[in-house]
């Protein structure tokens, strides 16, 4: 038993400690497209960091450009003058156009540089995201596509100009549906819900391990099911509240207060896992304060996607929802991991089910204080690195 649960303990330091390198320094960000055709002309804008794309990065398959083989050709580029890189950004455009990005039905469009705008007085320390005009005569036609190359990462499509425009979420290495060029192709309420659904879950996994490792904070405080459901219960009602309002405009809070509040929070909830045994009276009012910051955190995130106007609230609620499951996802595989342990543990040294459960507590406090102590120690160097670094 003792063997097998250092075993155990052994693999999930591991797993945190390779999982806890820095967040938020150059994280990736979807790319913003808003396409206007008028008089046989398109014209589409980018918000695109440019640095990414020219460096080769695969954004499909990276969550921070520090961990991409390319960092160091994305470091300096990052370094250039805006004015350097800008002169940079055609050298993207013989790639797009054999793909092609924009075709009339099923009719290849040549898209040209127009202009490069590079803001200069973002911090080093994080992205920078140029708006860059293209483009293209257009044949005559009915509908466009756009398609959107691999090792992109994400592309917002937002058609401007038509009623009941279309918006949309593209892949890397996918393409859109045929848009029609007169307009009508916006989507409705449950095609918006369900659209927003994977782009909430996608920010809890695999892409927000500070939500997942606050998440198991919360999990890792009792055995019994009743603290947790408090506990998700409060964070749920809290972070759907500064969601929302954060969404809405109404609320705004700078990241650079926010990012550091979420990790002093995810050190919280783990140091009082090391020496509280069950549910305090205060804690699940903390949660919910906390979960207030991390809400502000989701809309910072939802407002990089931007929401349709005319579906702002089937795409809220489809992001909110998108965020419980990825959210209950991890509690559920946490639930699995500890059931596989306690299992594989009673082959290995229990005769009955009575010494199993008998064994179980002490298992259980043993993951939950190396566990805590892991995620405290990773909340702790965010704190340092979002507030000094």
């Amino acid at each position: 038993m003792k063997r097998f649960s250092l075993l155990l303990l052994s693999k999930l330091a591991l797993v945190l400690a390779l999982s806890s390198g820095a967040a938020h320094a150059h994280e990736v960000v979807p790319t913003i497209a808003d396409l206007t055709v008028t008089e046989g002309q398109a014209e589409l804008n980018l918000r695109i960091n440019l640095e990414a794309f020219i460096a080769g990065v695969d954004l499909d398959t990276v969550e921070d450009t520090n961990d991409a083989p390319q960092a160091q050709d994305y470091d300096a580029l990052r370094a250039l003058s805006a004015e350097a890189l800008a002169a940079r950004a055609p050298e993207l455009l013989d790639g797009w156009n054999a793909l092609p990005v924009l075709s009339v039905d099923g009719v290849p469009v040549s898209l040209e540089s127009v202009n490069v705008m590079v803001p200069s007085d973002v911090d080093i320390e994080l992205p920078r995201i140029a708006e860059w005009t293209l483009t293209a005569d257009m044949p005559t036609g009915s509908t466009v596509t756009m398609a959107w190359p691999e090792g992109s990462g994400d592309l917002v499509l937002r058609q401007q100009g038509v009623d009941e425009p279309f918006t949309g979420l593209i892949s890397g290495g996918s393409s859109s549906p045929a848009i029609a060029l007169s307009g009508g192709d916006q989507a409705g309420g449950w095609q918006t819900f369900a659209g927003y659904i994977p782009v909430g879950f996608d920010h809890i996994l695999p892409k927000g391990l500070d939500h997942i490792l606050f998440v198991l904070g919360l999990f890792f405080l009792s055995i019994h099911l009743r603290p947790l459901i408090w506990q998700v219960t409060a964070f749920t009602l809290a972070h759907t509240v500064t969601l929302a309002l954060g969404a809405m405009g109404l609320v705004n809070v700078p990241g650079s207060i926010v990012e550091p509040l979420i990790a002093a929070s995810i050190v919280y909830v783990a140091v009082e896992n090391i020496f509280a045994r069950g549910l305090t009276k205060w804690r699940p009012a903390v949660i919910f304060g906390f979960g207030l910051l991390h809400g502000l955190g989701f809309a910072s995130v939802l407002g990089e996607f931007g929401l349709p106007e005319d579906q702002f609230i089937p795409a809220l609620i489809g992001f909110n929802v998108g965020v419980e499951l990825g959210q209950l996802t991890v509690i559920a595989l946490a639930f699995g991991l500890i059931w596989l342990g306690v299992m594989a543990a009673r082959r290995a040294a229990f005769e009955g089910v009575e010494e199993m459960v008998t064994e179980y507590p002490v298992m259980f406090r043993a993951l939950s204080v190396t566990g805590s102590l892991i995620i405290a120690l990773i909340g702790i160097y965010w704190v340092i690195e979002r507030t000094l670094l």
